[in-house]
């Protein structure tokens, strides 16, 4: 049977680990998004899901865009979409090479976790294009009125970023006005995230959700 219910996870391990094992049923992803946790599977392990100390996000109000970055925007030329395209985002995201990691998180199982998630309007995707090729993307969950970024990739100068910031205006366009980005990077940090404590970030996701959202689809 799925896990529809989670430890608290301020009870998390040092570490930040809520819980281990389990499955990447939709409704067992639902309920840990709701709750502020999200699975990160290691290699050899059974799945962990996580909530960790400190999490990442972007507050809209703080966002930075370098003026390069919003120069190289205005002349891009990148045709951007949502939902366009998720499974080759994903994919893509789970083929990129990261600093300092050996592998990927982005399993098998994930992507096709995600991808019934996609189908049932709860992950999305945001595409950047250069003409007919896809050069850049990124994709979270909705978790229930509140984003969670989960990762992007780019094959293109600056596709990424573009991305996200459409991704943001969209978002913000709706009402919400932060990113749940997970984990705080020296790249994320340059636009403008911040690291905030546990007990503040399921707070605030608490009441985000409680707003009641409607992020993606019909307004």
């Amino acid at each position: 049977m799925p896990v529809r219910r989670f430890p608290d996870p301020r009870s998390a391990t040092v570490d930040g680990i809520v819980a281990i094992g389990g499955d990447l049923e939709p409704e067992t992803l639902q309920c840990a998004y709701a709750q502020g946790i999200f699975p990160w599977p290691v290699a050899g392990l059974p799945l962990l899901w996580f909530s960790p100390p400190e999490r990442g996000v972007l507050d809209f109000a703080e966002l930075h865009i370098p003026r390069s970055l919003a120069r190289a925007r205005r002349r891009c030329g990148y045709r951007l979409t949502i939902d366009a395209a998720f499974s080759s985002v994903i994919r893509a995201c789970a083929s990129t090479p990261r600093p300092g990691q050996l592998g990927t998180w982005i399993t098998p199982e994930i992507i096709v976790a995600y991808e019934r998630l996609h189908a049932l309007g709860i992950a999305h995707s945001v595409e950047a294009w250069a003409d007919d090729r896809l050069v850049g993307g990124i994709y979270g969950v909705d978790a229930g009125g509140a984003f969670a970024g989960e990762s992007m990739f780019y094959r293109a100068p600056d596709a990424s970023k573009i991305a996200l910031l459409h991704l943001v205006e969209h978002l913000a366009a709706r009402g919400l006005d932060w990113l749940d980005i997970q984990v705080l990077t020296p790249h994320m940090a340059r636009l403008g995230a911040r690291a905030m404590p546990r007990d503040a970030f399921l707070a605030r996701l608490a009441a985000t959700r409680r707003r009641g959202l409607r992020l993606f689809g019909p307004n």
